[in-house]
């Protein structure tokens, strides 16, 4: 077994980062879990408190923090617009305040650091499916560009320090992630529909439901994570993570009503400023430089999310 390694996880009480925490810890690493909880929950870690591995810190990434550390994942950031067009401008500075502090650390420490970066850097895309050596169209000015800019700002800097100071860096560009742990009210469209399938409330399909979106289990995701930060110093990325299978929002959407049982409706809503109309990575450099591609279908995928958030919903 590799020798244990100090990991700091910024977001470490969200949806992917505590799944990530929990898997530095079975995997032998210490692992220094850091939140503004924002939009993490301590339910998602409160079975890790008292674990001799794992440690917990209160602290927002815009401001400096000073720790000794191996390796860093930074994946603080509201990641649903429902939850980062709260405030735009802290969702913003998120984002670029938090990478320049990690990269700082990285920089002092000699530590490894892996930005989490997004397909939304894509934008509406004019090229399909995206690979990674796509630039991307994205509306610098609208509602979505604090997470989007954000982003793209964020692996701007990654990239520079990597230039200009050698830090060792490794970024991923996520597609849609779904799973346990995720907030029931955070406006994603799987936990949207979950929950208003079991609630018996009407799915809500925005715009005519033939936009597409490719979605990875998280279970899939961690381990590209883990992968990519194993990886050699001169796999830098981007990298595209996410799953090739590529459905529609009404494809979806019964899917996830034929699993549930439930006898819900669909309606449709008006289709918000700047919503993609379709997204799938295209994979093929995570396959030769990490060895990974997912292994979740999606009908398994949502029957352990669909069990999640019905346990969630019984707990009240």
């Amino acid at each position: 077994m590799a020798a244990a390694k100090r990991v700091l996880v910024t977001g470490g009480a969200g949806f992917l980062g505590s799944q990530l925490c929990d898997r530095l810890i079975a995997d032998g690493h210490d692992v220094l879990c850091l939140d503004n909880f924002f939009t993490g929950h301590k339910r998602n870690i409160a079975h890790l408190f008292g674990h001799d591995r794992f440690e917990l810190m209160r602290h927002d990434v815009t401001m400096p923090l000073y720790v000794e550390v191996d390796e860093i994942y930074n994946l603080a950031c509201p990641a649903s617009p429902i939850q980062y067009q709260i405030n735009p401008v802290q969702t913003t500075k998120t984002s670029v305040h938090g990478a320049i502090n990690m990269l700082g650390l990285a920089k002092r420490t000699g530590a490894k650091v892996f930005q989490a970066s997004t397909s939304e850097v894509y934008g509406d895309p004019e090229v399909h499916p995206q690979p990674e050596s796509y630039w991307g169209q994205v509306n610098p000015i609208g509602p979505r560009a604090c997470y989007d800019e954000g982003k793209r700002c964020a692996e701007t800097l990654f990239f520079d320090y990597h230039r200009q100071n050698q830090v060792r860096i490794k970024v991923a560009r996520i597609f849609n992630t779904y799973g346990p742990r995720m907030d029931p009210n955070d406006g994603r469209v799987v936990s949207n529909f979950i929950v208003q399938a079991l609630t018996g409330k009407p799915i809500t399909i925005y715009g005519d439901g033939k936009q597409t979106r490719s979605f990875c289990y998280s279970d899939d995701l961690i381990e590209g994570f883990i992968r990519l930060m194993d990886s050699p110093d001169g796999v830098t990325g981007p990298v595209n993570l996410g799953n090739p299978g590529e459905f529609t929002m009404i494809e979806l959407a019964e899917k996830v009503i034929a699993l549930t049982g439930s006898k819900s409706k669909i309606i449709h809503e008006p289709l918000p400023t700047d919503d993609p109309r379709q997204r799938r990575p295209v994979i093929d450099l995570a396959k030769s430089a990490l060895g990974w591609e997912p292994k979740v279908d999606l009908e398994t995928g949502l029957k352990r999310t669909i069990a999640y958030f019905d346990s969630l919903l019984a707990e009240g």
